[in-house]
């Protein structure tokens, strides 16, 4: 090869490098807003989660209040009563979904134990007596 082949490689080289740093900067671009997109996306899902649950829990209780002051004749009171605990479950669905209220241990609920303490009465009494 001459050295005029090799200047020109040369500057074929420098041009692609700079055609690809250029590129590379123009993908990381790219990559962060679809990373932003995607939080945004995540961020609707759980919204909508999060109000449907509210909002079945609130028409399950009125209908059963309606059916309840339809069958019963109760009057307004079933349809009261029972829309006021949808809501109640509503919202308690809602801090459940958003990690506010932890819901109980299936085992600590069965056996009737705080979920706040380590062990059952028992064996802290018999710790403290010396037992």
């Amino acid at each position: 090869m001459t050295d005029q082949q090799k200047g020109s490689l040369e500057d074929r080289l420098k041009r692609l490098d700079a055609e690809l740093a250029e590129r590379r900067k123009d993908d990381g671009v790219e990559q962060a807003a679809e990373a932003r997109a995607s939080e945004s996306r995540k961020g609707y899902a759980v919204a909508m989660k999060l109000s449907s649950e509210f909002v079945a829990a609130v028409i399950v209780g009125a209908l059963l209040g309606y059916l309840l002051d339809h069958f019963a004749g109760t009057g307004p009171w079933g349809m009261i009563v029972l829309l006021l605990l949808g809501f109640c479950a509503g919202v308690l669905n809602v801090m459940r979904a958003a990690g506010m209220v932890a819901s109980p241990h299936p085992v600590d609920r069965l056996a009737g134990r705080d979920p706040g303490k380590a062990g059952s009465g028992r064996k802290e009494t018999e710790t403290k007596d010396g037992a």
